[in-house]
């Protein structure tokens, strides 16, 4: 005989990063699958050690990390989980980012800047990921800058189910807060079977990050209720101020959705004080007690990625999760 044949077997191991375990604790419950134990730890010049205390040889590795407050430190947690992996003989390694990092950066608006969500991808290759699971992108064209498969998520559903069912029967319109958001919000007017839509003129100072200055309104939204459509929350300031505008323009009631709830400050003191009355996220970040105001509600996003982990893992395709929406 001139070969040894052996069954081929495949085994599915979830990691979880330290930024949100709770998280990936989810994901392995919907899976009927425990995270693997770790040691992970910072040396007391903050250097970041990681070892998995069962073997990973010739596993279909799924690492979660929820890159949250601290971006730095979680990214390099990452890349440091992912080397480990590869060093322990995974026969393949899935990054599941719900909120990609830097993913704001990913064009030169003027000379001498870094496109920073390239630099992250080719981090990830480097360190042995072999293909990127994430939610809602801020620019689609993130997905070529990983030399890999990357499966992009949509939170769309989980959102707009949620929304067409506590304000069933309210004229309802979809307002982008921007120009560039105007593509996704018009995939929620027709999720929403077709309500109208309109847009926030803006401009933005390039020398001044997080500041907006919000003009006017382009759509119809008197007498109706506004909903803001983003992909993540930072520090309010868009939000707050369109919805004055929407106000002074008549609408009836701001609600928002978005899939990220950064959250960093000032956006609690910020959506305190602001007139919107409602803030639907998705848990792909954490969100501290100190922040979960009673505006805001958190839907789960871990049936989603669970799902598009059985998918990866099955050799299934991730895109019927969204009817082919991609």
């Amino acid at each position: 005989m001139g070969s040894i044949v052996a069954e081929n077997r495949k085994s599915l191991m979830l990691f979880s990063g330290r930024g949100f375990p709770e998280l990936a604790e989810e994901i392995g419950q919907v899976l009927g699958v425990a995270p693997t134990p770790s040691d992970s730890y910072e040396f007391a010049n903050g250097e970041i050690f990681v070892r998995f205390k069962e073997s990973v040889r010739g596993s279909d590795a799924f690492v979660v990390q929820s890159v949250t407050e601290g971006v730095n430190r979680w990214v390099m947690e990452t890349l440091i989980m992912i080397d480990a992996l590869k060093r322990g003989s995974a026969k393949r390694i899935t990054v599941v980012l719900p909120f990609y990092p830097y993913s704001r950066q990913d064009k030169k608006h003027r000379g001498r800047e870094p496109i920073s969500a390239r630099l992250v991808a080719d981090l990830l290759k480097t360190a042995g990921a072999n293909r990127i699971l994430t939610v809602d992108l801020h620019t689609a064209q993130i997905q070529g800058f990983f030399d890999g498969p990357v499966d992009h998520l949509f939170a769309m559903d989980i959102l707009a189910d949620y929304v067409q069912k506590k304000y069933a029967g309210r004229p309802m319109t979809v307002v982008a807060p921007d120009s560039g958001r105007v593509r996704v919000a018009e995939r929620w007017t027709d999720r929403l079977g077709g309500c109208p839509l309109a847009f926030i003129h803006k401009t933005r100072d390039p020398l001044k990050p997080n500041q907006v200055v919000a003009n006017r309104v382009v759509g119809e939204v008197e007498g109706r209720v506004c909903l803001i459509v983003d992909d993540m929350i930072d520090t309010g300031g868009t939000i707050a101020k369109a919805a004055d505008i929407l106000f002074e323009e008549g609408a009836a009631d701001v609600i928002v959705a978005s899939t990220h709830a950064l959250l960093s400050d000032p956006a609690t003191e910020r959506l305190k004080n602001s007139r919107i009355s409602e803030l639907v996220v998705t848990n792909t970040l954490p969100l501290s007690p100190e922040k979960r105001l009673d505006k805001i509600t958190v839907l789960s996003i871990a049936p989603l990625l669970a799902r598009a982990i059985r998918e990866v893992f099955d050799d299934g395709s991730v895109t019927t999760l969204f009817g082919g929406l991609s």
